[in-house]
């Protein structure tokens, strides 16, 4: 009795293994099937062996049977894909690539299936809504904030639902560029001219967020990009309205986010919002806004520390020096002055919202010394592969690591939480 050919071994395991449809594993283990019988039909043109039609076929045909029988799993393969394919679909988008994750949930690349559309969406942990129905509700108010805000200068909020499996999510538009935080720790400190221009920018996005009666609550730099949009250059985005607080027209403030949560980033949080009042308003966006500034101008933090109790504590107790000590770059007295005005302890003597602020900063001589020009020609010889052309499907997440991929996370700068009991 003759052997079986290794042939059918290798035909059963790719049906097994490999993801192609079933004409097509039909097709490719016939091919392979042939093999066998190719060979001996070549010997016998060369004289070296006088088979029959009706002998190869008896000598080969268990690698046919092989063939057919190979389609068998790879239908059942084909089908489960087709599953897991629907099941990463979220409304009309379709999941393409995990970016990243964090301790509310995960960030993926998805595209719309008719628009061809490219997009962010943020899934949250099921985790996170063992609350029930009112996690979800105040997910569904934070998504319905985000989505009334029409600042070109925030970022733009598409779609946001519930799938069968208890996952939240939001879509968010897809920007190219390059966050705050990384450019800083990329290229050092921005010169002051440059700063006022994104301040400025920020402050746009603010105003109509707290002129709508929200707070923002955890502006840092790692939540602002900057972006290359269309034919502009320095395109600052607000990014994360997660933290977002609801200001009422009485003084009073009601959480959009969690209740009995004291919630901000170390470093950007105001002395009366780590001191837990439960009086805060949008000049808490104000210091942050500060905060950044001093980053940006010098490339530290304002108050830095090897810890992060001792840093929240220098902000509640410390007066913060002006961004021109501790910086290598000549910065306008004028620049000096809007930091500290945006970092008193006593929210009271801060600018009283984003617009006021941006008009201090509109007012600035320094803030006229940087324009689009400027910003091309940077980012041209610093980031020539988004000045040239954005990449449809570049996430934002992706670019930011490509513009700093050796850079760590800080630990201080991370998302930090404490619960507190409220009466």
């Amino acid at each position: 009795m003759r052997a079986i050919s290794p042939i059918t071994v290798l035909i059963l395991f790719f049906g097994m293994l490999a993801p192609a449809k079933p004409k097509q594993m039909l097709a490719a283990g016939l091919i392979a099937a042939s093999m066998d019988p190719l060979g001996v039909w070549i010997a016998h043109l060369r004289g070296l062996a006088t088979p029959t039609l009706l002998n190869t076929f008896a000598m080969f045909y268990p690698n046919y049977v092989c063939a057919v029988l190979a389609v068998a799993p790879s239908r059942v393969l084909h089908r489960l894909g087709r599953h897991i394919r629907e099941a990463r679909a979220l409304g009309s988008y379709q999941l393409v690539e995990r970016l990243g994750e964090g301790g509310m949930g995960e960030v993926w690349l998805a595209r719309h299936r008719l628009l061809a559309r490219s997009a962010a969406i943020k899934l949250i942990r099921p985790e996170m809504l063992s609350d029930g129905a009112r996690e979800l509700g105040r997910f569904e108010r934070e998504a319905q904030a985000t989505a009334a805000l029409t600042s070109p200068h925030t970022v733009r909020l598409f779609d946001f639902g519930l799938t069968g499996d208890g996952v939240f999510y939001y879509v968010m538009e897809l920007l190219h560029g390059c966050d705050l935080e990384s450019l800083v720790r990329k290229f050092g400190p921005l010169p002051p001219a440059r700063v006022m221009y994104l301040i400025s920018q920020v402050c746009r996005s603010l105003s109509e967020a707290h002129a709508m009666g929200l707070i923002h609550r955890d502006i840092k730099p790692a939540n602002i990009y900057l972006c290359r949009m269309g034919l502009e250059y320095d395109f600052a985005k607000v990014l994360d309205f997660g933290l977002v607080k609801r200001e009422r027209r009485d003084g009073a403030t009601s959480m959009v986010s969690a209740e009995m949560e004291l919630t901000g980033t170390p470093g950007y949080m105001a002395p009366e919002a780590i001191l837990g009042h439960a009086d805060i308003d949008r000049r808490v966006d104000v210091y942050a806004v500060g905060c950044v500034a001093y980053f940006l101008l010098t490339g530290e933090r304002v108050f830095g520390a090897a810890n992060m109790m001792t840093e929240l504590m220098r902000h509640v107790q410390e007066e913060p020096p002006p961004p021109s000590h501790g910086a290598g770059l000549q910065i306008p007295r004028e620049v000096d002055e809007l930091v500290l005005a945006c970092l008193r302890r006593d929210p009271k003597s801060r600018p009283a919202s984003a617009e006021e602020l941006l008009q201090m900063a509109s007012a600035c001589k320094t803030a006229d010394l940087w324009d689009q020009e400027a910003a091309r020609k940077w980012w041209e010889a610093h980031l020539p592969h988004l000045a040239t052309s954005a990449k449809a499907d570049t996430p934002i997440w992706d670019v930011g690591a490509r513009c700093d991929p050796a850079e760590e996370v800080d630990p201080w700068t991370s998302r930090f939480t404490t619960l507190r009991k409220t009466r």
